[in-house]
């Protein structure tokens, strides 16, 4: 297991990730029009970016292992 990092601050656990998506939905209908997502499959997924809540740097992640994780 890998968990992300930020060089300059040290932060481990607050960043903004922006993804792109593509997912596919089974959306069911009732009889009123109202519709509920009953399955989602992501399809493809990629990390646009990843920005440290701390001190917004977007340059200076890494990723490190978390402890006790094995190999």
């Amino acid at each position: 297991d890998v968990y992300k990092r930020q060089t300059l601050c040290g932060n481990l656990t607050r960043f903004d990730v922006t993804r792109a998506t593509k997912a596919v939905d089974y959306v069911h209908l009732d009889l009123a029009g109202e519709p509920t997502v009953e399955e989602h499959e992501v399809v493809s997924e990629t990390i646009e970016s990843v920005r440290c809540r701390w001190c917004n740097a977007a340059d200076q992640i890494e990723l490190v292992g978390r402890p006790g994780a094995s190999a």
